[in-house]
Order: C-alpha cells, then structure tokens, then sequence
C-alpha cells in the first residue's frame, strides 16, 4: 500500500524528511504541554502531583483575569485584524495604479515588516513617551496638548496602533499580489457591457480576491490572537491589566510571578485549542472560497 502510494507520488519522499522533522519538533512539545497541564508543578519544585482537569476548572470557573486576558485578546485580534484589511487593501489599491518611484514605496513597506516585534515595541515606547518622546513633541508643537500614551486609559489603542503600523504592509502585499493575479477577460468584458468602477469592484474583484483576503485574515487573526512581543516590549501587560493578553497571562502565571508552570500550561492548551478552531474554520472558508472561484 506504501509502495503504490509513492508509485503515485514520487515527490512526497522528498518531502518526507521534512514532515518528520517539523512533526517531531511540534509532536514532542505538544504532548509535553498536555502532560505539564494536568499537573501541579511550580517552577522550580522538585516534584508535583497530577491533579488532571483541575487546572482547567480553576481557569475557566474561578479566574477573572483569564477571561480578562481572553476578551482583550480577542477584542484586540478582531479589531487589528479588521483595520489591517481595510488599509491594507486601500494600500494595495494604490498600489495597483502606475506611479514614479512605486520601489521607494515598496521599501518603505518593507521596513515594518522587517523589524522584529520586540524592536519595533521598544523603539514605539521611547516615541510614546509622554515627556521626551516625538510623537508628544510633534503633538505638544501643533495643539499644545500631551497624552500619557501609556496610561491605563490609553495603552490598549497604543498597542493596536503600534500592530496595525507594523502588520498593515504585510497584508497589503498580499492583497496587491493577489491583484496582480487578476484575470483581464472578466474586465473587459464587464466595461463592454457598461459596468461601473463600483460594479467591476463588487462583482469581479472582491469575488476574485475571496481566497486571498481569507488567507490574509488567517495570517493575521491568529498571530494576533497570540501577540506576545509589542505589548511585552511597550507595557509588560500594564498598567494593571490594561494590556494582559493571554501569552502574557501566561508568561506572568508561568515565570514573571507565580510560577505556576501547571496552570500557566493550561492556558497555553486553551490558547491552542481557540487557534486550532479558528484556523480550521478559516481554512474551511478558504477551499470553499477557492472551490467558487474556480
């Protein structure tokens, strides 16, 4: 049966070291975490009991902050997400039209995506400082006002508005790429018929683009969903919990306070599991997406 498949499917042996190794590197961790999460174990014990499903009951019954951590989380991927598509687009658009020097555009889309999160946090913090940073500089300048950036009101839209600047130009060069696919035909036969800009948008390139704005979303949604470094590098989850995202209730359960390694193991499988779901709906949309198109 083996042997027939790869008769069928010669280049899977070659792919095969591959899956092997990504699935010994996910497989082994996976399991590891399952095992730490029905466990009491705390950093540094030598030894722990297994109270299996207690952890979970304790997070999803008894814990405020983790459903605290979970709605921002997916406030905050909903929200970003959303902005990022629009913009993104609106930036792809843009792009699709003739115009001098489109490669210093391009470079300069390129710069965020470059940067590294914890980076582009750091140097985000230093320019929303409220007293030397350049944005309050450049605010103070114009209207005579200055906003604490980082305060407890405002360090939530500072860490949206710091992840829509870095994540906006990855999702427009997906979109623009996908815009360069085009078909013409479709096109031109709509403006022989005396379609409008609107209409050729609506009926032919939003329908057209379906699958590339359903990977986009993926793409973003769940590495949204898991941000860990600008909130980690601008306010380390505060002030408070204004910013306490789950992988940052995570890290503070599992090392920066508690050091409750079973618990903070816990979350991360629940973490899990949402992206999973999430990721296998979007998935499903995709191919069904992809089967419209075709």
């Amino acid at each position: 049966m083996i042997r027939n498949y790869l008769n069928k499917n010669p280049h899977f042996i070659y792919i095969m070291p591959a899956i092997i190794l990504l699935g010994i590197l996910t497989l082994i961790p996976t399991i590891f975490l399952y095992f730490i999460s029905m466990t009491d174990y705390e950093l540094g014990s030598p030894s722990f009991n297994f109270v299996w499903f207690d952890n979970y009951t304790r997070l999803l019954l008894e814990s405020d902050e983790f459903w605290h951590s979970l709605r921002i989380s997916v406030f905050f991927s909903v929200i970003v997400t959303s902005i990022q598509l629009v913009l993104g687009f609106f930036l792809a658009k843009l792009l699709d039209r003739p115009m001098r020097f489109k490669f210093l555009v391009f470079a300069c889309l390129i710069i965020p995506i470059a940067m590294t999160p914890s980076i582009t946090g750091q140097i985000w913090k230093l320019m929303l400082n409220a007293e030397y940073g350049v944005i309050n500089y450049l605010l103070s300048s114009l209207t005579g006002l200055k906003v604490i950036w980082l305060s407890t009101e405002n360090a939530f839209l500072s860490t949206m508005l710091v992840d829509i600047w870095q994540n906006t130009p990855f999702v427009a060069l997906i979109i623009y790429a996908g815009l360069k696919s085009l078909p013409e035909d479709p096109y031109e036969a709509a403006v022989m018929d005396g379609a409008s800009k609107f209409q050729l948008f609506r009926h032919i390139t939003l329908p057209l683009l379906k699958p590339i704005i359903l990977l986009a979303i993926i793409f973003r949604l769940i590495d949204s969903l898991r941000t860990f470094d600008i909130p980690f590098s601008l306010t380390q989850g505060g002030p408070g919990n204004a910013t306490e995202f789950l992988s940052l209730h995570i890290y503070r359960l599992g090392f920066a306070q508690t050091g409750w390694i079973g618990r903070a193991s816990a979350t991360s499988v629940i973490l899990l599991i949402i992206t999973t779901v999430i990721s296998l709906i979007l998935i499903r949309m995709l191919r069904k997406g992809v089967q419209d198109t075709e």
